[in-house]
C-alpha cells in the first residue's frame, strides 16, 4: 500500500466497489433468468397437461358414445370407430405418462386396464350390464385424472414461490453483504485517503502559525508522502530563514544601541553644559536630539519586544484554567494604573474550566486592558466580559474612550502604529502592543478583531476551546 499513489488508490477502491455490487447484480441477474425459464417450463408444462386431460375426457365420450351404439345396433362401423377412439385415448394416456406429472401415473395405469377390459369384453360379446360400470368406471378415471392435474399444478405454482421467496431472501442477504464490503472498502479508501490530507492540513496551519519546531509526517499514498517530505523541508527552510531574521534583527538592535548609547551621553553632556555653556537656540537643538534619541530607543526596544513576542508565541504551554481567575489576576495587576483614573473594571465570565495558554493569554488581556485605561474617561467603565459560543471562548474588551477612528481600524494592528485619536491623560507607548496581541492570539489558533460601534473600542479575542 506504501507504493501506491493517491490516482491509483481511488481507482481501486472504485474497482472493489465495482467489483462487490457488479458481482451481486450478475448473480440477481442469473438467479431472476433461472426463475423465468422455470416458472415458463412449468406453464407450459401445465397448459399441455390441462390439454391432454381435457381431450381425454372429450375421447372418452367418444368411446362410451360409440361402445354403447355397438352394443344397441351391433354394427361393426361403431365397433370400428370405438377401436379408434381407444387408440387416440391410449395415446394421450402415453403423453400424459410421458410428462412424469407424479400423481398421475397410477390412475393412468389404472385408465389402461379399465380401457383394455371394455375391449376384452366388446370382442367377448359380454352382457352390457358387465360393460356399463366399465365405461363409469373409466369415467371417474377421468374425473379423478383431472383433479390430480390440478393439485400437480398447484404444486409446482407453490414450489416455484418457495423458490422464489428463498432466492429472494438469499439476494437480499447477498445485496446487504456487498453494500456493507463497499462501505467498508469505501470508509477504509477514505481513511486512508483523508487522513493524510487532513496530516497536510495541519501541517500548513501550522506553519502558517509560524510553528515550525514539530517535523510534519504524513502517511497513506505515495504522493502525499513525497509532499509530506517536501513541506518539512520547507518547514526547515522556514525555520532557517525565522532563526536568521531573528538573529539579524538582534545583531541591528545590538549595533544600534551601541551607537545610540553613545549618542544619548553626549547629548546628555551637551545638556548639563560640560563643554560649555549653551545658548537659547544650542539648546533648543540639544533638547530635540534628546528627544529623538529616546524615540529611538523606544523603537528599538518595542522591535525587539515585538520580535521576543513572536518567538514565544511559537510554544504553546496549554493547561485547564479558569476564565475568571485568569482575568481577576489581569485587573489586579492593573489595578494601581485604573485608580489612577478612577475608573471602575468590570468582570463578566463563567465559572468554568478552558484549555488556554495562560501566560500568554494574560499577555493579550493586559496589552487590551492597558490600552483601554489609557483611552477611557476619567471616572469611566471597562467591562471585560469572556462567554462560550460554538467550541469558542470569547474575551471582549469594552471601553468608554474616543474609540479608533474609521481609517485606521483597517491597520491598528500592525506594528508602530497608534491611530489619530488621542487618549485623555498623556501615555507611553510605541504602537507594538496590538501587534503582539495578534500574534499571540494567532499562535492559539484564534483571531482578534475590532467590533464597529459608534463610541468607545470594543475589542473581541476568540480562542478556540480545546476541552
Amino acid at each position: 500500500m506504501n507504493r501506491i499513489s493517491f490516482r491509483q488508490g481511488m481507482l481501486l477502491g472504485f474497482t472493489l466497489i465495482v467489483l462487490l455490487l457488479g458481482g451481486v447484480a450478475i448473480q440477481s441477474w442469473l438467479v431472476v433468468e433461472r426463475l423465468v425459464n422455470q416458472s415458463r417450463n412449468s406453464s407450459e408444462q401445465a397448459i399441455l397437461l390441462t390439454a391432454a386431460i381435457q381431450e381425454l375426457g372429450e375421447r372418452t365420450v367418444d368411446i362410451e358414445r360409440s361402445a354403447r351404439q355397438y352394443l344397441v345396433l351391433d354394427n361393426p362401423v361403431f365397433r370400428q370407430r370405438f377401436d379408434e377412439h381407444l387408440a387416440q385415448s391410449l395415446a394421450v394416456v402415453d403423453r400424459l405418462d410421458g410428462m412424469a406429472a407424479e400423481p398421475l401415473p397410477p390412475l393412468l395405469g389404472g385408465w389402461r386396464m379399465v380401457a383394455e377390459a371394455l375391449r376384452s369384453g366388446l370382442e367377448q360379446n359380454i352382457p352390457q350390464a358387465e360393460i356399463i360400470p366399465l365405461l363409469s368406471r373409466m369415467a371417474e378415471l377421468n374425473g379423478l385424472l383431472k383433479q390430480a392435474g390440478q393439485r400437480w399444478v398447484e404444486e409446482q405454482n407453490r414450489r416455484t414461490l418457495d423458490e422464489l421467496e428463498a432466492a429472494r431472501l438469499k439476494l437480499g442477504g447477498r445485496i446487504g453483504l456487498a453494500l456493507l464490503g463497499a462501505l467498508l472498502v469505501a470508509l477504509a479508501m477514505g481513511w486512508w485517503l483523508v487522513r493524510p490530507v487532513r496530516h497536510l492540513e495541519q501541517a500548513i496551519v501550522r506553519l502558517g502559525a509560524s510553528r515550525f519546531d514539530a517535523p510534519i509526517t504524513v502517511g497513506g499514498p505515495a504522493d502525499l508522502r513525497q509532499l509530506g517530505k517536501r513541506l518539512d523541508w520547507l518547514r526547515q527552510r522556514l525555520a532557517e530563514l525565522e532563526a536568521d531574521r531573528e538573529r539579524a534583527l538582534r545583531h541591528v538592535s545590538h549595533e544600534l544601541k551601541t551607537p545610540l548609547t553613545a549618542l544619548k551621553e553626549g547629548v546628555s553632556l551637551l545638556r548639563e553644559e560640560v563643554p560649555g555653556p549653551l545658548d537659547g537656540a544650542q539648546r533648543e537643538v540639544v533638547d530635540i536630539l534628546q528627544h529623538n534619541v529616546r524615540v529611538l530607543q523606544e523603537q528599538i526596544e518595542s522591535l525587539l519586544t515585538l520580535n521576543a513576542a513572536a518567538f514565544d508565541a511559537r510554544r504553546l504551554q496549554l493547561a485547564p484554567i479558569k476564565p475568571k481567575k485568569l482575568l481577576a489576576g489581569v485587573v489586579q495587576r492593573r489595578e494601581l494604573h485604573s485608580q489612577a483614573r478612577q475608573l471602575r473594571v468590570v468582570v463578566e465570565a463563567p465559572d468554568q474550566m478552558v484549555m488556554l495558554d495562560a501566560e500568554k493569554m494574560a499577555v493579550v488581556l493586559d496589552n487590551l486592558l492597558s490600552n483601554a485605561i489609557d483611552f477611557s474617561p476619567d471616572g469611566g467603565e471597562i467591562r471585560m466580559v469572556v462567554s462560550r459560543i460554538d467550541g469558542l471562548c470569547r474575551f471582549e474588551c469594552i471601553d468608554q474612550g474616543p474609540g479608533v477612528a474609521e481609517e485606521d481600524r483597517q491597520r491598528i494592528f500592525d506594528p508602530f502604529v497608534q491611530g489619530q485619536r488621542v487618549a485623555p491623560a498623556p501615555r507611553q507607548g510605541s504602537g507594538v502592543g496590538l501587534s503582539i496581541v495578534r500574534e499571540l492570539v494567532r499562535a492559539m489558533g484564534g483571531r482578534v478583531y475590532l467590533v464597529p460601534q459608534e463610541s468607545g473600542a470594543h475589542f473581541c479575542v476568540e480562542i478556540p476551546d480545546e476541552q
